[in-house]
């Protein structure tokens, strides 16, 4: 299930960072429920600057790692997964991100469960993880349309730096 690259491409700006959403879920994937949250989160990317290619649907599982390999492959900048980082035997959305991952960020994971502990107690239930695969940051983020808006603009601050430093771009220097 894919939303059309032009339509998000044309409400992103021009600055070239591409990102892409999948969302992980079985009932999503079976058709059993709409995808909210993946849309939401593409839109919200596409807001702050980003050129979202898509959006994809896979179910929980093994389908998560060759979609996330796949994305890294082609170059993809930001790769946000929407579901998965629950409780449930079913959720292992973290376990399929940690062996795509050459360098996990754990500071990104921490700050967003942080930033919504007050207003969202269950935040610290998220096991969702971030970390680097070649060039591509991969962030989990949990599978509800509200956390998914809320957690991409906790990180539209941070995510511009963060791809410069992957790139091999260099720290600012205060004085």
């Amino acid at each position: 299930m894919s939303i059309e690259s032009s339509k998000l491409a044309s409400q992103a700006s021009a600055d070239g960072r591409t990102a892409r959403v999948i969302t992980v879920s079985t009932r999503v994937a079976e058709g059993t429920y709409e995808d909210t949250a993946g849309p939401a989160a593409a839109a919200e990317l596409a807001r702050v600057g980003f050129v979202v290619d898509q959006v994809q649907v896979v179910p929980d599982g093994e389908s998560v790692k060759t979609t996330l390999k796949q994305a890294v492959v082609q170059g993809i900048d930001v790769v946000i997964t929407c579901g998965g980082t629950g409780l449930t035997p079913q959720d292992q959305t973290p376990e399929f991100t940690a062996q795509v991952v050459d360098r996990e960020v754990p500071g990104i994971a921490d700050f967003l469960r942080v930033k919504v502990w007050d207003s969202v107690p269950n935040a610290a239930l998220s096991r969702g993880i971030a970390g680097i695969a070649e060039n591509t940051l991969i962030i989990n983020v949990p599978g509800s349309k509200k956390a998914a808006i809320e957690s991409v603009q906790l990180l539209a601050s941070i995510l511009p730096h963060a791809i410069d430093q992957i790139g091999g771009g260099d720290h600012e220097r205060h004085n």
